[in-house]
């Protein structure tokens, strides 16, 4: 088992790759390496979730391995699929030559293409699997995933039981499509991941955008916070913040006026209702 780093070297990590990382943060991904339990990560979209596992991944110097999860998504699209266009040219080889091609020939270890979850337990050192997502898979999934994560072993018909190498580093990212069941819960550790306060957004935007005029990274802070009061259908993410401020800093603005706020609402706010309800309440959100 990996060796759990102290919160705080955790936390220096974090924050030396531009994410700055809160106590619970720190404590629970703490946890994930010490305890080897899958963390669920629940909370709106664009507050840090998926970047924490990328970033995890950074500071403990190992592969990040994700699974993007959708709607239909099976267990064997998730585990591994046969290269059939090798198959057919050693079966053509084969035929070529008058060599007889058994089962065992056509279904080897050289023909298996792995998939993120069977990629993720057969690496000789433990890497950060990161199953995105995971509300927008359906319960068939959600039920495999139970069965994989208790026992870190999948079966392949034509090969068997393949036992996990190295027990990854699990995370669990929802955005609440759909409520998980209380058995995936339970094999969890879980942590609630809001937005920033203003206090925390305006260190992450210093963070990661390193020379940005500390004026325009307040005003751009504050106003987000005020955008997200408003009863928006999508609200801004962190993610939009940092773009929202990188994209005012690309026009080589150092003031977020009513009119900057306007050229460049769209790296913020991606409905168009969203923007109409912003720009009619500008005066709120930046000076004239």
């Amino acid at each position: 088992m990996t060796q759990s780093p102290s919160p705080p070297d955790l936390q220096a990590a974090f924050r030396a790759r531009g994410y700055v990382a809160g106590d619970a943060l720190v404590t629970a991904l703490r946890l994930v390496v010490a305890l080897g339990k899958p963390l669920l990560l629940e909370g709106p979209a664009g507050v840090g979730k998926t970047e924490a596992a990328k970033t995890l991944a950074a500071a403990l110097g190992t592969r990040l391995i994700r699974l993007q999860c959708y709607e239909g998504l099976d267990a064997q699209a998730a585990l591994y699929e046969w290269n059939y266009a090798r198959q057919l040219l050693h079966l053509r080889a084969a035929e070529v030559s008058g060599r007889a091609v058994s089962d065992a020939d056509l279904y080897g270890p050289q023909f298996l293409m792995q998939r993120p979850l069977l990629e993720a337990i057969r690496q000789e050192v433990p890497p950060v699997l990161l199953i995105d997502e995971v509300d927008r898979a359906d319960d068939a999934f959600e039920a495999f995933l139970l069965e994989l994560l208790a026992e870190w072993q999948v079966t392949v018909p034509e090969l068997g039981t393949l036992t996990a190498i190295a027990r990854p580093h699990v995370l669990l990212t929802s955005n609440r499509a759909r409520e998980l069941s209380d058995a995936l819960r339970r094999r969890c550790l879980y942590l609630w991941v809001d937005y920033p306060t203003q206090a925390q957004e305006l260190e992450i935007v210093r963070a990661r955008l390193p020379g940005i005029q500390e004026t325009l990274a307040a005003q751009v802070t504050r106003a987000v916070h005020a955008l997200r009061e408003l009863p928006l259908g999508k609200p801004p993410g962190v993610a939009e913040t940092l773009d929202w401020a990188a994209a005012i800093v690309a026009l080589h603005r150092d003031w977020l006026d009513a009119e900057a706020l306007d050229l460049t609402l769209g790296a913020v706010l991606k409905l168009h209702e969203d923007q109409q309800l912003a720009r009619a309440t500008l005066h709120k959100l930046a000076p004239p």
